[in-house]
């Protein structure tokens, strides 16, 4: 636990910085191209990257991780079927950067049908370069699996990292040379630095690579079906954001940025969460399968960090998130109405922080017991009520409507969710959730008061975003740990014997 803490803590401070690295980004593609055609054409072209990106972080990473630990703990031909199938999903990927090459400029005009013209030619040539190096992509997303399993978790992060801060200094740098096409070009440069140190990292420990690809039979066997139902599973999200942006691409110009900027802010608690404390929980959960009573703990333990650590930062938002995003966004051809757009986009999106950290977990519990087609039966779900929501609303209200549909859907996937992991984990643990809820929604909701009243006396809202934040920011921090420490002391005290222990 003295190693994982270490790691916790280095990685955390790793996805800070990535994410602050994220807010000079986008503050510098605010202030060169503002909410416009270019924007909403890159967003729509980086779409294909999340996906690549969440089929191997979640739907490879969620069958690999447990069954590659179940293999070397038992001795077997662990490092051959991981070489194995590290060579195999190298060739797959390069079959499919080539297709993406050559066929873009038909695949994204049928998956955005609504584009502008502009929209439309900047789109196909930016998805044209990142299928070109997008098995570079999928290798640094590979790495990060591998790594996970010898409880190395720092050089992924630092790979994620440079693809972000190359993004943005090469958008601030080049610019006035490359307009929009900046950020691509720095996003690729910062990817292929990153898997090299992943490369680098993975060599240094006892890992060896063999051009072999020949794996074990009950290996392959049992790989192949959770495979399946895994990326299924992994896609849903990212077709329940495609299907976002095409309803968006039709409801006015930029309506994918305002979309976009805001969903960008909703995700960074959650993207903190998932790249560090919740890799380290289901890295506990695969190890932790054979006991229950340990499993059930780490389980209990997860939700309990994820609604402790989120809760307050959505109620946070709901006051202060106007200065937020007039603090990262506001400049240059960003206007202030740009801003308020972005601002009811992100409102809108509030329920997702919490419920989409908690539900990480859930899905996280039953990958780990091997139960990869119930979370797919589960989540594929989640595309037809998104696409009824949207269907029934976005023509009426318009943009927003996007996103109160992804919360809606939100919602839907954690209360499904919890009834069948509960269903199996007893209805003792249940009410453990349900007591610890209800003792840490009581200080989320003093600290937002608090806040509130505090912005509302004191003037704030007419103050620069920058000095906002510093001032109500530590207040709600304040009040929001000692509540806790009042009325839930026995999270706090984990809590605090967690950063203490060695």
């Amino acid at each position: 636990m003295g190693r994982l803490k270490k790691a916790a803590l280095w990685t955390t401070a790793l996805a800070l910085v990535l994410k602050v690295s994220g807010f000079i980004r986008e503050s510098i593609v605010a202030k060169e191209f503002g909410a416009s055609a270019e924007t909403d054409a890159y967003f729509l072209a980086f779409g294909f990257i999340t996906l690549v990106v969440a089929m191997i972080s979640t739907g490879f990473n969620n069958v690999f991780l447990p069954m590659y630990v179940k293999s070397r703990a038992a001795g077997n031909s662990g490092d051959q079927n991981a070489n194995a199938l590290l060579n195999w999903t190298m060739m797959i990927f390069i079959g499919i950067s080539l297709f993406g090459w050559y066929f873009a400029e038909y695949f994204v005009p049928f998956i955005y049908g609504n584009m502008e013209a502009e929209t439309k030619v900047l789109a196909v040539e930016m998805t044209q370069i990142f299928f070109a190096f997008m098995t570079m992509i999928a290798l640094s997303g590979l790495l990060d699996s591998y790594l996970q399993s010898r409880r190395i978790f720092v050089p992924s992060q630092v790979a994620k990292l440079l693809a972000t801060l190359m993004a943005a200094l090469f958008a601030l740098f080049f610019s006035d040379i490359w307009g929009i096409y900046s950020l691509v070009y720095g996003f690729v440069a910062g990817t292929v630095l990153g898997a090299l140190i992943q490369v680098v990292a993975l060599v240094r420990s006892d890992y060896q690579w063999r051009p072999v690809l020949r794996m074990e039979r009950e290996f392959q066997t049992a790989f192949l079906m959770l495979i399946v139902p895994s990326l299924l599973n992994s896609v849903v999200g990212q077709v329940n954001l495609f299907v976002n942006r095409y309803f968006a691409s039709g409801t006015g110009d930029a309506a994918v940025t305002y979309l976009n900027n805001s969903s960008l802010i909703i995700s960074i608690p959650n993207a903190i969460y998932a790249t560090t404390l919740a890799a380290i929980i289901f890295t506990l959960m695969s190890e932790q399968t054979e006991n229950i009573a340990k499993f059930r703990d780490t389980v209990f333990r997860g939700m309990e960090i994820s609604l402790v650590t989120l809760l307050p930062i959505a109620v946070g938002l709901l006051v202060v998130g106007d200065a937020v995003v007039a603090f990262i966004y506001e400049r240059g051809a960003f206007t202030s109405t740009d801003t308020a757009n972005t601002h009811l986009a992100l409102l809108l999106y509030l329920p997702i922080i919490v419920f989409q950290g908690m539900q990480l977990i859930l899905s996280k519990s039953m990958y780990a017991r091997g139960k990869t087609a119930v979370v797919f039966r589960i989540s594929v779900t989640t595309i037809a009520v998104n696409f009824l929501l949207n269907w029934l609303l976005v023509d009426k209200y318009g943009y927003p409507a996007l996103a109160v549909a992804a919360s809606a859907v939100s919602v839907y996937y954690f209360v499904v969710s919890m009834v069948v992991v509960y269903k199996d984990l007893g209805a003792a643990e249940f009410q453990r959730f349900a007591r610890m809820s209800v003792r840490v929604v009581g200080p989320a909701i003093i600290m937002g008061l608090a806040v509130w009243g505090a912005k509302i006396v004191s003037g704030a809202g007419n103050w620069m975003p920058i000095l906002q934040l510093a001032v109500l920011v530590p207040i709600g921090a304040i009040v929001y740990v000692a509540m806790v420490r009042v009325m839930y002391r026995p999270g706090f005290d984990r809590f605090v014997g967690l950063l203490r222990r060695r």
